[in-house]
């Protein structure tokens, strides 16, 4: 946590760092992961002053998080993060040299397949919501695991952005991309419903498609906590070492899943997942165990007769 002296020292960089983000057009969850980092970097190097920061500290930072257990996808975060820091800096001429350059990335899973939820399992999953917000709920599930939204998508829809006659639903994506999505009727229907019962915002000016108890935009936190309340009780009868580490973005890795098992182009379902490269799509053209096993009996071995013998 960045202590109030910290702040004090380096205000003129952060709140430089900061406009420089907002200009870029960072996301505000961006904003807030990289101001988050950068504020536990500038803790790290004890006053230093910036212009005086060597490549070895930034190492040294990043080599203590590992050491705390963090992922390589979240180190790489930190590494992303006080890089955009330096590089905001160098632009806006407030330092000449950037210490996080040319430093390695970890290397992470690249051929792990994602975890996600099959057709029957993703159906026993919307079973699983409950509560007085079901229907506002469901239709944010049938956003990621039936049109494969990221939860930032999800949380960053207005009201204006679902064309009811249509049938499509603009989103406003990474890389500051929109994309325009077909909706399927059952999640037209719930989509029609939940903007029906929607809460009546606080503020006259409040578009969002989604809103709290609270009569404000639903977080990307709120999202996220009633996914994991959901997926405790889709696994509450699971013995608790057959549980899987479910999140709501593995809702997107189903729908992904499941397009490509039907047969659609790589292509569409790049361009339905909004991926700037499809590199990122292939991750989801893994097989199952039983695939594997199908493929494999497809084989009719012929063995020569002194191996059948044996």
């Amino acid at each position: 946590m960045m202590t109030e002296e910290i702040q004090e020292q380096y205000a003129e960089e952060l709140e430089a760092f900061h406009i420089w983000m907002k200009d870029a057009g960072y996301t505000g969850y961006t904003v807030k992961s990289y101001t988050g980092d950068v504020a536990e970097f500038l803790v790290s190097i004890n006053g230093k002053p910036l212009d005086q920061v060597k490549k070895l500290h930034v190492l040294s930072f990043l080599s203590r998080a590992r050491e705390r257990g963090v992922s390589d996808s979240t180190r790489n975060r930190k590494h992303a993060a006080v890089n955009c820091f330096y590089k905001s800096l160098i632009e806006l001429e407030l330092v000449t040299n950037n210490p996080a350059f040319g430093i390695k990335k970890s290397k992470t899973e690249q051929n792990r397949a994602p975890v996600f939820l099959d057709e029957s399992g993703l159906e026993r999953f919307l079973q699983s919501v409950e509560g007085k917000y079901r229907t506002r709920n469901l239709a944010i599930f049938l956003l990621m695991g039936y049109m494969g939204l990221r939860v930032g998508e999800v949380h960053a829809l207005n009201c204006k952005d679902y064309n009811m006659e249509r049938r499509t639903l603009d989103v406003f994506g990474k890389g500051r991309k929109w994309r325009t999505l077909p909706v399927p009727e059952t999640v037209a229907k719930l989509l029609s419903e939940a903007l029906q019962e929607r809460l009546a915002p606080w503020r006259a000016k409040e578009e969002a498609l989604f809103v709290s108890q609270k009569g404000k935009r639903l977080s990307i936190r709120s999202i996220q906590l009633i996914s994991t309340e959901t997926f405790e009780r889709f696994q509450q009868e699971s013995a608790s070492n057959q549980r899987v580490n479910y999140s709501s973005h593995k809702l997107r890795h189903s729908f992904a899943t499941m397009m490509l098992r039907r047969g659609a182009d790589l292509r569409t379902v790049q361009e339905l997942l909004g991926h700037s490269s499809i590199q990122t799509t292939t991750v989801y053209t893994h097989v199952t165990s039983r695939e594997k096993e199908e493929a494999m009996a497809l084989l009719d071995v012929k063995l020569p007769a002194f191996v059948a013998d044996m």
